[in-house]
């Protein structure tokens, strides 16, 4: 994740999970991403980029997951659970914002 942008980096340079008032960046790094942003410019997602970003998914999750304790295993492996929980909640939410609502005159 490039850019020019600092939000929710640290003296280190390591780019923060969550801002000052405990909200998470991860949806702003998301959108940063150059895969991301190419999969999703024409408003649809095809077969092959999905599978090209679980790919992607799977190459650091087994470059990641050897390196952690269990202790720390078992923490990631919650973080993940509830990050994709909170993920698909979003999307639900934003779609349901989006809907037209209609109301059926007969």
């Amino acid at each position: 994740m490039s850019g020019n942008d600092d939000r929710g980096a640290n003296t280190t340079g390591r780019m923060n999970w969550l801002d000052d008032r405990s909200n998470p960046l991860i949806q702003s790094y998301t959108e940063r991403l150059s895969t991301f942003l190419d999969a999703i410019a024409d408003g649809r997602i095809e077969p092959r980029e999905l599978e090209d970003q679980e790919a992607r998914l799977v190459a650091l999750m087994k470059k990641v997951e050897p390196q952690l304790g269990d202790e720390l295993h078992d923490d990631v492996t919650r973080l993940l659970c509830e990050l994709t929980a909170y993920n698909v909640m979003q999307a639900v939410h934003e779609l349901n914002q989006h809907r037209t609502r209609t109301t059926f005159r007969g």
